[in-house]
């Protein structure tokens, strides 16, 4: 399954579709996919979250937020008024597994209007630029969508 993924994205990112370019794509693929194994990556939980339906729910479910966010941060700057009000809020995650936390933590940054500050443990420390955009991550919704994803 790695397999077919590096040799997907090797090809959608590369654009290359010569015979001795496909033939070394292929050939970094395998290589990584050799090293990965002989250093026993594939041993550790690290890889447990695999690509499955809960993980593409979630990609669309982070699609809709971040184009919808995109919508309320553009609202907000255009106004006349810009009625930001910055704000910190910290809040205690629910993720166990350190993947999470940074799946969560990333979700956070990649929509529109709020960073992740950091990352103490289940602490996390967000900046965002509206008090709404604050309540709706306190309010739990993306870190319950992430704790989700790995329990069966």
């Amino acid at each position: 399954m790695l397999a077919v993924l590096l040799g997907v994205a090797w090809l959608l990112w590369s654009g290359f579709f010569k015979p001795l370019l496909l033939a070394l794509g292929a050939f970094s693929c395998v290589l990584v996919l050799i090293v990965s194994y002989r250093m026993h990556l594939f041993d550790t939980d690290f890889f447990a979250l695999r690509l499955m339906s809960r993980l593409i729910r979630y990609w669309a479910w982070l699609a809709r937020e971040v184009v919808r966010s995109s919508m309320e941060v553009t609202r907000v700057v255009l106004s006349r008024r810009l009625p930001i009000s910055p704000t910190v809020a910290e809040f205690d995650a629910h993720c166990e597994h350190p993947v999470d936390r940074a799946i969560l933590g990333n979700s956070i940054t990649l929509t529109p209007g709020t960073l992740t500050l950091s990352i103490d443990g289940q602490r996390f420390v967000v900046h965002a630029l509206t008090e709404k955009g604050a309540r709706d991550i306190m309010d739990g919704e993306m870190d319950r969508r992430v704790s989700q994803l790995r329990s069966r």
